[in-house]
């Protein structure tokens, strides 16, 4: 799939209609409650059944699964992508602030240059 597909099949997903929410039982045979969707989408013929020939080509089921596994995919791929990039921004941040504005040294610190000032000059 191109990028250029995904990308329509991602506008299309955007035009999504809330028809229902249905209860399902889990294994225990508990009931719980998780909501469900269901989506409707226009588009033109020759796109759907564009859609259709890759899904069946793909060894999908159906169109559906072909395209709630490729939005998936694709969501799950902008997600981590965009996730990387703010995670390494406010580590870069982090770092700036770091060296901007350094903390005081510590007692410990200050011990541990003044230990190794006497091991160099010792090592002479």
């Amino acid at each position: 799939m191109t990028d250029q597909h995904a990308k329509k099949l991602l506008s299309i997903l955007h035009q999504v209609r809330i028809l229902s929410v249905h209860l399902r039982k889990n294994k225990n045979m508990s009931t719980t409650i998780e909501e469900q969707t269901r989506f409707d989408a226009r588009l033109p013929k020759k796109q759907k059944q564009f859609f259709e020939r890759a899904a069946y080509l793909g060894g999908y089921r159906n169109l559906t699964e072909f395209v709630i596994l490729a939005v998936q995919e694709k969501a799950n791929e902008i997600i981590k992508e965009k996730e990387l990039v703010i995670a390494s921004e406010r580590d870069s941040q982090i770092f700036f602030d770091a060296m901007t504005n350094p903390m005081n040294p510590s007692k410990t610190l200050k011990k541990a240059l003044v230990d190794y000032e006497a091991f160099v000059v010792n090592s002479k």
